[in-house]
């Protein structure tokens, strides 16, 4: 009985040892989509599509979007806009990413901190954005 309990020991002990090992070679799929990653962000910066987060910094890789809600009259030129964040930042932040307010320079929070902003729609088609401030610099506003 007493080297059964010994052998699971050993074997979760191992489990856990090459668990911990594999993160550090090249071979890993953490190592893999990192590698992937760092390819697609040389690939968009080569094309100069880099977008980074107004929030945390981020630069934003092809297919990675703001959460946002864009406000009614839909026909407009110019329309409220908030940006809650990026998939980096909202509603998780990653660790070490501060939420920091382009305007005040104050910390958003996660819970009920968007930025405010004016979205422009251009008649080309292209659309503008400018951060006019968060939801702790425009408290006293309202």
């Amino acid at each position: 009985m007493l080297s059964y309990a010994a052998a699971a020991a050993v074997l979760v002990l191992l489990v856990f040892l090459l668990r911990f090992l594999g993160k550090f070679f090249p071979g890993s799929k953490s190592a893999r989509a990192a590698e992937m990653q760092r390819q697609r962000s040389a690939e968009a910066a080569k094309k100069g599509l880099l977008v980074s987060c107004p929030l945390c910094g981020t630069p934003l890789l092809p297919g990675e979007d703001l959460v946002s809600r864009v406000y009614r009259p839909m026909n407009v030129p110019d329309q409220l806009c908030t940006i809650n964040g990026c998939p980096h930042c909202y509603p998780v932040p990653g660790p070490g990413l501060k939420r920091i307010c382009p305007v005040c320079r104050r910390t958003v929070p996660v819970e009920n901190g968007h930025l405010i902003a004016r979205l422009f729609n251009k008649a080309e088609g292209k659309k503008h954005v400018i951060v006019t401030g968060c939801s702790e610099c425009s408290r006293g506003m309202k």
